[in-house]
């Protein structure tokens, strides 16, 4: 027969088998079980990119808005300048006009003054557009006096000149 010492022996070598698979299955569940393959190579590479999607995008929506803000800045600039040049621009036509109103008015009154034979010899000199213009405001009386002291040939060029200006400031004739 077995001893004491024997039975107790063979009790604690079941029991420590017993607790040994319990032990192991709360321990390491899946140890037992098939394991995942290791992740390859293209995997870690989707993962990653996976991870850092987000904050890639969002630095570059951060990039392509710093670009469209100095885009803008430079666009605002340049109109500031167009304007500026527009502006001076302006300011000189009309300056031009001004000057244009009173030498016009200026230059009728000097022929005005004139004695007719002086005024023929330096309209003859004076580009037959300008001459028409100038004798178109002086009095038909005046202009008349003028152009009868023209060479025959100038004289007819302004009066040609005068009359398709003065043609086609009126309306056209509905008949």
């Amino acid at each position: 027969m077995m001893n004491d010492r024997q039975q107790r022996a063979g009790r604690w070598s079941w029991g420590a088998g017993v607790a040994a698979v319990i032990m192991l299955g709360t321990v390491a569940p899946g140890a037992f079980a098939q394991q995942a393959p290791p992740p390859t190579l293209e995997d870690e590479i989707r993962a990653f990119c996976g991870n850092i999607a987000d904050a890639a995008r969002d630095q570059r929506y951060l990039l392509q808005k710093k670009e469209l803000e100095e885009l803008q800045a430079d666009v605002d600039q340049r109109i500031q300048q167009l304007e500026e040049g527009s502006a001076e621009y302006r300011d000189w036509l009309k300056k031009r006009e001004d000057f244009m109103q009173v030498a016009d008015t200026q230059l009728v009154e000097i022929y005005k003054n004139m004695a007719p034979d002086s005024a023929a010899a330096q309209l003859e000199i004076v580009k037959p557009g300008i001459a028409a213009a100038i004798v178109m405001k002086l009095s038909p009386r005046l202009a008349s006096s003028i152009l009868n002291e023209m060479d025959t040939k100038k004289a007819a060029a302004l009066t040609t000149i005068i009359a398709a200006a003065a043609a086609s400031e009126q309306p056209k004739d509905p008949s």
